[in-house]
């Protein structure tokens, strides 16, 4: 109990996330594994039994998920790369997520609470899976694999290329350590100035330009 107690706490410090929640979701995780292995080696019958009735409570009761406001566009696929293309006024800040990882589902509520803090018409926020689009991964060069230290990975784009990414990847193309609280990533992207920026010079449609001309 005292081992599964430690991993259960460095597990979920190695996400960046400190909150109850995830210590609750990493120590249910953790106990239904060992579990699983305690009641295989009783019976491989009961072993079988209890995945059936955790496969049955995970799709009936799933985990709860962050319902608060967001305003997050979800892309699928190349759609991501036309969109940047397409109007290089706007600021992007691109997160790369799989549903699968403990990080990622850790991180939603913190880039949902930003999105709805800072966005702008000319500063988005956006998703993407990567596991179900691993094109999009290699082109952005994300690992997507169970054993990634690139997951979840956020972008931001400027003018329509990137300008920065967190975790960030050294000159030695080792992924530095990073944290993914709320606070480090106001600081890493310096959100306060760039929000500031895009508010000052907002998004002018060809349609008003004409107006005040007339």
């Amino acid at each position: 109990m005292f081992f599964l107690l430690f991993v259960i706490v460095m597990r979920a410090r190695k996400t960046g996330s400190t909150s109850m929640l995830s210590y609750l979701s990493t120590g249910f995780m953790y106990t239904k594994a060992a579990n699983l292995i305690l009641w295989f080696n009783a019976d491989p019958r009961f072993g079988l039994l209890f995945l059936v009735i955790v496969i049955l409570l995970s799709m009936l009761f799933p985990e709860p998920s962050y319902s608060g406001p967001e305003n997050v566009v979800y892309f699928r696929g190349v759609n991501l790369d036309d969109e940047i293309q397409r109007d290089k006024r706007i600021i992007w800040v691109i997160a790369f997520y799989t549903v699968w990882s403990p990080s990622c589902v850790n991180f939603a509520p913190t880039f949902a609470k930003l999105s709805a803090k800072y966005s702008l018409d000319n500063l988005k926020f956006g998703k993407i899976d990567v596991g179900r689009f691993p094109d999009v991964a290699a082109k952005y060069q994300v690992n997507d694999t169970s054993f990634s230290r690139q997951l979840p990975t956020v972008i931001l784009f400027k003018n329509g290329e990137e300008f920065c990414r967190r975790p960030a990847v050294n000159s030695k193309g080792k992924i530095e350590k990073f944290f993914f609280t709320e606070d480090n990533i106001q600081a890493a992207f310096d959100f306060n100035n760039i929000y500031k920026e895009c508010a000052s010079n907002p998004i002018k449609d060809k349609k008003e330009k004409r107006v005040k001309s007339e």
